[in-house]
């Protein structure tokens, strides 16, 4: 009787560490730590956090989630071997609270973030959206900025000389855009709630025909950004058709340390999502963030 209680006490606990291993809980086990901050305004903030060494924060795109646009794709593993890797689901995206129905992300939640986890200076990464809050965070904390990553975005030209000077960017398209979007669109609705079944008729339905968002996405930040006065290291990675010339050129202009990185033949989504990006993508970023990390 004794040896059936104790072999069942023993199941029970290699049940639980099972569970704990699939929340990330578990001990030594190579998932992620999820957690909520709860920012100022009372929204909560869904994040991940794995590794060790300097700080990378990741910041997704309009849409999308941190564990579509970073840990989906092998990036947040590929930098958590050398760094303490953050990713945030922005608010009104993934786990973290949505206030305004397809509304944006925002910048001050990554610093509030930051100064939750008790981290003083990172390297960031952003992603569309993303890459427009890294944009805004270059005027609000350029001091606690080690490096600024933009992917599938830029900081483009604001003088209207300079625009006109840019060489043209390659037309075209990756024929694969098209069901990439279709699917991050079901993604978005189902984070938003509704069923899949819903969500799948949602995204069959023209684009003329859907209900119209209630806000644009983050841009990067514009004229009263002064790049030369940064002596910050800034790379970008885009897709081939996704414009990249003119998302960049200013930055080759004016950035003192600058890495441009274009993937041939991938659009705007084609470029990052799962199943689909390169493998230079991530490379790239690896390369370029250990190079430029203050204990390497």
């Amino acid at each position: 009787m004794k040896r059936q209680i104790l072999l069942r006490y023993a199941l029970c606990l290699v049940m639980m560490a099972g569970t704990g291993f699939a929340r990330g809980g578990g001990k030594g086990n190579d998932q992620p730590k999820e957690d909520y901050m709860t920012a100022s305004d009372g929204v909560k903030i869904h994040y991940y956090v794995k590794g060790k060494g300097t700080a990378v924060i990741l910041i997704h795109g309009y849409t999308g989630s941190a564990a579509g646009n970073w840990l989906a794709n092998g990036i947040f593993d590929a930098l958590a071997k050398n760094h303490m890797v953050v990713a945030l689901d922005c608010r009104n995206h993934g786990k973290s609270d949505k206030p305004q129905l397809n509304g944006p992300g925002k910048a001050e939640d990554v610093v509030e973030l930051m100064d939750h986890l008790k981290i003083k200076k990172a390297h960031f990464h952003g992603y569309s959206m993303g890459g427009g809050i890294v944009g805004r965070l270059l005027t609000m904390i350029p001091d606690r900025m080690i490096t600024a990553g933009f992917g599938g975005s830029g900081i483009p030209e604001v003088d209207p000389e300079w625009k006109a000077k840019a060489p043209a960017d390659k037309q075209g398209r990756d024929p694969q855009e098209d069901e990439v979007s279709k699917r991050l669109r079901i993604r978005h609705a189902m984070d938003n709630g509704m069923s899949r079944e819903d969500a799948e008729k949602l995204a069959e339905t023209p684009p003329a025909a859907r209900p119209a968002t209630t806000a644009a996405p983050a841009r990067p930040a514009g004229p009263q950004l002064d790049l030369t006065k940064l002596n910050i290291p800034m790379i970008a990675i885009n897709g081939e058709f996704d414009r990249p010339n003119a998302k960049t050129t200013r930055m080759a202009r004016e950035v003192k340390k600058f890495t441009n990185v274009v993937l041939p033949g991938k659009s705007h989504l084609t470029a990052i999502a799962s199943g689909y990006i390169p493998k230079e993508y991530a490379e790239s970023l690896v390369k370029f963030i250990d190079a430029n990390d203050p204990k390497r």
